[in-house]
Formats: structure tokens, C-alpha cells, sequence
């Protein structure tokens, strides 16, 4: 007859499972370091050139995007440098077109700040509008498939679009569900044309099938929609900036379908989410299969956010093997966030977060949603799995921990420990179907761990 184990040794075969549950953990935060190691900054030759050299003024009246993209193309066709921007206020008609192998150089107390003025921002060019492909108005700094390129220093760039294209949120809805039509359909590109007579908002800075991406320093302002929204990229930094830009829409950062990536000592002010982590719309981001992945976001503190930390809720082409750690948010509302709806399909997998300080979530601390808005009838239910949740501290929240998957997709493997609350309006709300451990999770006082 087999003897049933003792109680010593199911202890300790749960201890040595638990060590190992630890132990693995521990080694995927090692890869965080090791995605950090392998991103390649980039590296420019030691040539300058002035754009007050070029004929920019930087008086805020004339028109200095003539020099200041003559002085971009010089440099590129000279095998690369360093474009400087003194001290001044630059007037910008019209966008920035980058070159590869160029470093945008922005000295202390220079602005450049854009007209805004729609027209000044045609033709169209190829680009990505929540999650869908289009030839639009032009974001006001444009990178296509450049290499070893960068923004730095320690002036502001402005975009100046509260009173011109950050109005057209109220008229894009035709134009929105047209270009979702046209995704679902396979459309071809160059019949998605949305320029004059559109209303479709351009992204502030965006870099696309770019790669070795640099953005340092810099303050970046009054947005027209997506802030710095970097497409299809790989190898990108962006390190210690100011975003400021309260509209809807105005998310901080957006990658999309970009690969290696570090975000880190940023301070955000936005009026959508600090940093979105997003890989393509439905259909045609299934099609189309570019997932984001190996992203670190870390030493960031958003002040006033709409939302904090997100992936999706466009994340058709998946998302995976994401490290959030050390950030400090003071007021938003739902703060470490995984949104989707039954539309997208895709998956989001291997998020791993710890050592966040918040103060105020006014809607959700944690949040897992896949009824997200803007829900077209599709049936392709989202896979949410392997989340690992740790050292959170909040001061006060609507919802502490929510987590709503689909009956017919559950959330699985979600593990949040050491989560602390001091007071929540609904401490959690958990669908039963979905895979949720807690482990000293502390709210209101009170211990909601996981009874064995």
C-alpha cells in the first residue's frame, strides 16, 4: 500500500515549487537587462552643421523649415551628423522629413513649433491610423525607412495644434469607420487616401520601418493626436523627455509592431495613455502578424494621465515579452492597463511589472478588459496568459484589481503578489472563469490572497 505523504513533505514539495515559480521569474527579469544590452544606440560622425548657417532666422515669423530640412538632407548626403537648432523660436510650415544618419540637435531654449495649418501638411504619406494602414496628412517630424537616426538635447518642440487639427476629433467618425472598412476588406494602400477634405489627425512624431532610433531630452508639446508613435521599428531609445499634451487621444508614447525597445526616466503629462504598447487592428493586423516585443519601460513618473501603462487595445499582431518596473504615477485612471474586445484576436503574453508607486487610480489600479469600446460584431477572442504583477503600492483607487475576460477566451496564468491598497471603493472584481492568483494582496486593510 502507497503512504500518503506526510505533511512535512508537501511542504516542502510546495516550497521547492514555489522556489522554482521564483527562481524562473527572476531569470525573465535577467532578459530584461539583456533586451537593454543588445539595443544598438546611434552613432554619428563627428560633423555639425547650424541651421542659422542655412538661413533659419529663429525669430517665430519666418518660415525656417526650408534650412532646417536643407540642413537635415546635407548632412545625410554627407554620410551623417549632428543638425543643431540654437537658441531661438523656429516657425515650421509644414513637416519634418528625416534622413537617415542624422541627430536633430535641439540646444537649451530653442522651440520649433509647427503652423498646424492642415494643408501645410500634405501630400500624404504612408502611415499608420489606429492600427490601420493609410496615406494621410503627414505627422510634423516623419521618418520612413531611416537608419541611425535621433532627437536629443534640451529644447521643445511644439506642435501647436489646439485650435486646428486636435478640433477634428468631433468630425473623424466617418472617416474612422471608413478606414476600419477598408482594413476588414483589404482595401489596397493606395486607395486608402484620407488628405484634403478628411479628418483624420496625424500623428505628432513618428518613425516608421525605421531602425538604431534615438529620442533624449527633449520637451515635446500640444500634440495633434498620437504623441511620439514609432511604427514597424526596432532598436529605439527614448530616454528622459517631456511630454505634456492634455487632448484625447494624446497618448505619450505608442509603439506599434516595433521590436527592442527601452523607455526609461520619462515624465508624462497626457491626456490618454502615458505608454500604449499596440501591434495593428483586427483583420488586417492579423494579416499583417508584426508583434511588438522585448520592451522595457522603466524610472518613469507620469503626473497626469488619463491612463498609465497599457497594452491594446489595438494588438491584433500580439505583444510579448514586456518589463515594466520602477515607474511612479500620480493620478490617472486606469493605471497598469490590457485592453481588447472580441474584434482583434491576437495575443498578449509574458508581461512582467513590478515597483510601481501610485498614488491615485480614479478608475482602475489593475485592469485586464477584452469588452473594450468600438466593438464591430467581430468573433476572434483575444489571448491573454502569462502576467506576472508585484510590488505595487497605491493610496486610493475605484476598482483595486479587475479582470473581465470573455467566457470563450479566459485570462490565464496571472499572478499578482504584494499588492498594497490603503483604500478602495471595490477592492476586486474577478469574472470566475479567469486564471487569477493572488499572494499577499493587501486592500483596505484586508488580505484578498488566493485560499488554497
Amino acid at each position: 500500500m502507497r503512504k500518503c505523504p506526510t505533511k512535512k513533505t508537501v511542504l516542502l514539495i510546495y516550497s521547492t515549487i514555489i522556489l522554482g515559480v521564483n527562481m524562473a521569474i527572476a531569470q525573465r527579469w535577467e532578459q530584461a537587462q539583456e533586451i537593454v544590452d543588445a539595443i544598438k544606440e546611434p552613432e554619428f560622425p563627428n560633423r555639425t552643421l547650424n541651421v542659422l548657417e542655412l538661413g533659419a532666422k529663429g525669430d517665430g515669423k519666418h518660415n525656417d523649415l526650408p534650412a532646417i530640412q536643407s540642413a537635415i538632407n546635407i548632412c545625410n548626403h554627407a554620410g551623417g551628423g549632428r543638425v543643431v537648432v540654437p537658441k531661438g523660436q523656429y516657425w515650421l510650415e509644414g513637416p519634418i522629413h528625416f534622413k537617415s544618419n542624422v541627430n536633430l540637435y535641439l540646444e537649451k531654449g530653442s522651440v520649433i513649433r509647427f503652423s498646424a495649418v492642415p494643408t501645410d501638411f500634405l501630400p500624404v504619406v504612408f502611415s499608420r491610423w489606429e492600427g490601420t494602414e493609410l496615406l494621410g496628412y503627414s505627422p510634423f517630424i516623419y521618418a520612413n525607412n531611416c537608419t541611425n537616426i535621433a532627437i536629443t538635447g534640451f529644447g521643445t518642440i511644439d506642435g501647436n495644434a489646439k485650435d486646428t487639427f486636435a478640433t477634428w476629433l468631433e468630425k473623424q467618425k466617418p472617416d474612422q469607420n471608413t478606414l476600419r472598412d477598408m482594413g476588414d476588406e483589404g482595401i489596397p494602400l493606395e486607395q486608402r487616401v484620407f488628405g484634403e477634405g478628411h479628418w483624420l489627425r496625424p500623428s505628432f512624431i513618428q518613425f516608421i520601418n525605421c531602425h538604431r532610433v534615438k529620442m533624449e531630452g527633449v520637451k515635446v508639446i500640444e500634440s495633434p493626436f498620437w504623441i511620439i508613435h514609432p511604427v514597424y521599428s526596432s532598436n529605439i531609445i527614448i530616454r528622459n523627455l517631456h511630454i505634456k499634451s492634455f487632448r484625447l487621444n494624446n497618448d505619450g508614447i505608442d509603439l506599434d509592431s516595433c521590436k527592442n525597445v527601452l523607455i526609461e526616466g520619462c515624465t508624462f503629462s497626457t491626456g490618454d495613455d502615458a505608454v500604449v504598447i499596440k501591434s495593428g487592428r483586427d483583420y488586417e493586423g492579423r494579416k499583417l502578424a508584426r508583434p511588438s516585443e522585448n520592451i522595457v519601460i522603466r524610472n518613469n513618473t507620469c503626473l497626469e494621465v488619463h491612463n498609465g501603462f497599457a497594452i491594446g487595445s489595438e494588438m491584433s499582431g500580439s505583444v510579448r515579452n514586456v518589463f515594466i518596473e520602477n515607474n511612479t504615477i500620480k493620478s490617472g485612471r486606469s493605471l497598469i492597463y490590457f485592453k481588447s474586445n472580441l474584434d482583434r484576436g491576437g495575443t498578449i503574453e509574458n508581461v512582467y511589472v513590478r515597483n510601481i508607486n501610485v498614488e491615485k487610480a480614479t478608475k482602475n489600479l489593475i485592469y485586464f478588459q477584452t469588452d473594450y469600446h468600438s466593438f464591430r460584431g467581430g468573433h476572434f477572442p483575444p489571448l491573454f496568459r502569462n502576467f506576472h504583477i508585484e510590488n505595487i503600492t497605491c493610496k486610493e483607487a475605484g476598482y483595486g484589481i479587475r479582470v473581465q475576460g470573455h467566457s470563450e477566451s479566459p485570462i490565464t496564468d496571472v499572478h499578482i503578489k504584494n499588492v498594497t491598497i490603503k483604500k478602495a471603493q471595490v477592492p476586486t472584481k474577478i469574472f470566475e472563469h479567469d486564471q487569477v492568483l493572488l499572494k499577499n494582496v493587501m486592500i483596505n486593510r484586508k488580505n484578498y490572497s488566493t485560499k488554497k
